[in-house]
């Protein structure tokens, strides 16, 4: 029962402290244009979000960049993506549970059959044979588990750590945190906790060395950094659940826009 609050605790606890903050004023009935726009950005957290955009934006720049750029210098190109790939690997579990869960049974078998080749003729996970081999990867979180069952979005939220997300996908973020990843549950010690600790910490870098140059590119020429992250952001996991929802794979996913 435990493992079972605990994302519903984390959602909740974020949502409380969204609403603590200040809320975004609604344009006059008077502009029409303005009421358009403020309803497409669903933002009504606004000025909260700025502010927790600020915070992640001075920790990324002291903490997260200067590590990310120390990785891409110290590190060769090969090992970056052999680390990349093993990651990726460890995540098809958790992957492969969505996938079956939202009744995709495409995506469900791609997973599975990259997760048993690039665990074998992969050395682990290290070598992606199976996109060679014509299976590319596919994104897969119980985010888009809900968003295939008809919950919607909601409201833009920018946490702290986390970054751009919603209330849906928020709470699929501690469900698979806290109750579908198998590498979460399985195993005890401090010698696992170290493990999980370094995978966590080796993801962030990675994820943040793969988009080093498209950050750096926004933050110069973005008039308004927030405005193009929000829709970046937004439009990135719409076009995921889109994929999910018909079931995309292969050459397909390729092409998606």
């Amino acid at each position: 029962m435990r493992l079972s609050l605990r994302p519903m605790l984390l959602t909740f606890v974020l949502t409380g402290v969204m609403l603590l903050g200040g809320c975004a004023t609604p344009p006059p009935a008077d502009d029409p244009d303005a009421v358009a726009e403020f309803k497409e950005n669903n933002d009504p957290l606004e000025p909260t979000n700025r502010v927790f955009y600020a915070v992640n934006d001075a920790l990324d720049v002291v903490i997260l960049k200067p590590v990310a750029l120390g990785y891409r210098a110290v590190v060769p190109s090969p090992l970056r993506t052999g680390v990349h790939n093993a990651l990726s690997n460890l995540g098809a579990p958790l992957t492969l549970a969505n996938d079956v869960m939202q009744a995709r049974p495409a995506r469900a078998r791609v997973t599975l059959t990259r997760f048993v080749i690039n665990s074998t003729l992969g050395a682990g996970g290290l070598f992606d044979v199976a996109t060679d081999m014509g299976w590319p990867a596919h994104d897969s979180d119980f985010g888009m588990t809900l968003a295939v069952w008809g919950v919607p979005d909601g409201a833009f939220l920018f946490l702290p750590v986390l970054g751009p997300s919603n209330p849906r996908d928020a709470t699929g973020f501690g469900v698979d945190t806290f109750a579908l990843d198998p590498w979460g549950w399985i195993g005890k010690g401090d010698t696992v906790k170290d493990l999980r600790l370094v995978r966590t910490g080796l993801s962030a870098v990675d994820a943040r060395t793969a988009v080093l140059d498209d950050f750096d590119k926004l933050r110069a020429q973005a008039l308004d950094p927030y405005a193009t992250v929000r829709s970046a952001a937004r439009q990135y996991r719409h076009r995921k659940v889109d994929d999910a929802r018909n079931d995309v794979t292969g050459e397909a996913l390729k092409k998606s826009p």
